[in-house]
């Protein structure tokens, strides 16, 4: 088992380009992406989700700690700009680094 560190992050679907391109240049190949989402969240917003619920996407990539710094300094100034949110947290991958290391 070791540390890694997740990282959420909701986007308008427009965006997703540049939300997998900052990740790929922060060096993170892995992710899970889930299309058409909808949610209410802190920011509150609008109420009908007719029109947004389609447009959301829920990105979902795990990293090893040394690389957060640089991911975050990519993928703020996007979020920024474009709007969305991102989510960091403490995660334990369990399988060994030898078998990562083999993948």
């Amino acid at each position: 088992m070791h540390p890694v560190k997740r990282i959420e992050i909701i986007v308008n679907s427009v965006e997703l380009g540049k939300i997998l391109d900052g990740l790929k240049q922060a060096e993170i190949s892995g992710y899970l992406l889930l299309r058409n989402v909808a949610g209410h969240g802190f920011r509150g917003g609008s109420e009908d989700l007719d029109m947004t619920m389609l447009d959301n996407v829920y990105v979902i990539a795990f990293c090893v700690p040394d690389k957060i710094k640089r991911t975050v300094e990519i993928i703020r100034p996007i979020l920024n700009k474009f709007g969305g949110s991102c989510y960091i947290s403490d995660a334990t991958e369990i399988r060994s680094m030898r078998c990562i290391a083999s993948l």
